[in-house]
């Protein structure tokens, strides 16, 4: 049976696509086969042909070597580095749970391991608008005309797929607060966490340290691995990492 893992990170840029390389790639080295998943893509290039090529995903395949079809990555590209709530009111094709769910399911037929990475930090609109939800101008116009049923925020595809998560943070100044509100909110949301990963870390730098101990102190979350600057492996025993799957 396929079990699945949420990455979500503390904000934009922290290095989520850099760290779920790293974790595919041991999953792919301990022998099972691991799969990796994305709802949305914001940010793409196009080809000479003028498709748009699934940047994550390309850099995940390459980076672990598993040979998943990137296709089967992605189910929405969008060409502006945006929120993709705000690529796809511009773009089009605004995201369907349903296509994300059922790409999922896909995968998880094929595949021991699914991991899947969010956008953004938690508290990412997937979609805002279309059918059902008029278009915005205004704070005022979402106040007054928007139907939450037709939102999609990050929180809603975890539960959906119903995947524990684990929360990738940059190990510098700030850590402590980012993580801590970004965990509070995910309790609060009842979305569980299996773990945190300190991105940028430098061993033996005493902010640093001291930041992992603190967040482990203030959350009650284990860190459960760290991630110097450019690293090609992930220093966890594979064992402990597929246990973080659910």
């Amino acid at each position: 049976m396929s079990k699945g893992l949420f990455i979500t990170g503390t904000g934009t840029d922290i290095g989520k696509t850099y760290v779920t390389g790293l974790i595919v790639k041991r999953l792919h080295e301990a022998g099972v086969k691991a799969a990796y998943y994305k709802a949305a893509v914001s940010g793409n290039e196009r080809d000479e042909s003028g498709n748009l090529i699934p940047g994550d995903a390309a850099y995940v395949a390459r980076i672990s070597g598993i040979d998943q079809e990137t296709d089967s990555m992605c189910p929405y590209l969008y060409e502006r580095a945006y929120s993709p709530h705000l690529a796809a009111r511009i773009e089009g094709n605004p995201v369907e749970m349903k296509r994300v769910e059922e790409g999922y399911r896909v995968l998880a037929d094929q595949y021991d391991f699914i991991t899947m990475e969010g956008s953004g930090g938690i508290l990412c609109p997937i979609r805002y608008s279309g059918p059902g939800n008029p278009e915005y101008k205004s704070a005022q116009d979402v106040k007054d005309n928007f139907n939450p049923g037709k939102e999609i925020w990050l929180e809603d595809i975890i539960k959906t797929l119903d995947l524990p998560c684990l929360v990738v943070a940059d190990a510098g100044l700030g850590t402590i607060n980012a993580v801590v509100l970004t965990a509070e909110y995910m309790k609060a949301k009842k979305m569980r966490i299996k773990g945190i990963i300190l991105n940028h870390f430098h061993a033996g730098n005493e902010m640093e340290e001291d930041n992992l101990v603190m967040c482990e102190a203030r959350t009650g979350i284990p860190v459960v691995a760290v991630v110097g600057e450019d690293e090609r492996e992930l220093r966890i025993d594979a064992r402990n990492l597929m246990n973080l799957y659910e």
